[in-house]
């Protein structure tokens, strides 16, 4: 499975320590030089220059062949790289939580899933207590609607009818 990603899944998932979960459901994950190198500037936080320090092998730097498309200029460098890419390696899908990105990722046919995407598979998997990880998103600069959240939230609930404890739930 080929799976690209942005920045902020990466950036945010590292921040609630949940990276480990995209091996988990993916095992492989590719991002173009220009999320990298957000990644890693000075402003991004400390945990996630941190934790590309000693990066793992299923996390992959590579470049795209085609040159930018000058139709994708009003998008980031990040998220064009990485639809770019996407497109060109035929992913499996785009991880990215940008609107404009995901809107035209869309167009150009390509499997869209955001950080809230891969918490909710994670969970399906019973791979992580959603309730508290995405408490955990909440105390950062993420920003999604209280009614997403809550959407998220109330369908987990249903689908796993309180069956499963998270003390079960194997975390990372």
């Amino acid at each position: 499975m080929i799976i690209v990603s942005d920045t902020s899944p990466i950036n945010y998932l590292i921040l609630i320590e949940q990276i480990d979960r995209l091996y988990d459901l993916y095992r492989r994950v590719l991002v173009p030089p220009s999320v990298y190198r957000e990644l890693q500037a000075s402003a991004a936080p400390s945990a996630v220059r941190l934790w590309l320090s000693s990066q793992p092998a299923w996390f992959e730097v590579t470049s795209h062949s085609e040159t930018a498309a000058s139709q994708l200029d009003y998008l980031g460098a990040s998220e064009r790289d990485a639809i770019l890419l996407a497109k060109e390696l035929g992913a499996d899908g785009l991880l990215i939580d940008d609107r404009d990105g995901r809107t035209e990722a869309t167009r150009r046919d390509l499997r869209v899933i955001g950080t809230l995407g891969v918490l909710a598979a994670a969970a399906e998997k019973e791979l992580l207590d959603l309730p508290e990880v995405i408490e955990r998103l909440r105390r950062t600069t993420f920003r999604a609607s209280p009614e997403l959240f809550g959407a998220l939230l109330e369908r987990f609930e249903k689908s796993s009818s309180g069956s499963v404890k998270s003390k079960n739930r194997r975390k990372k």
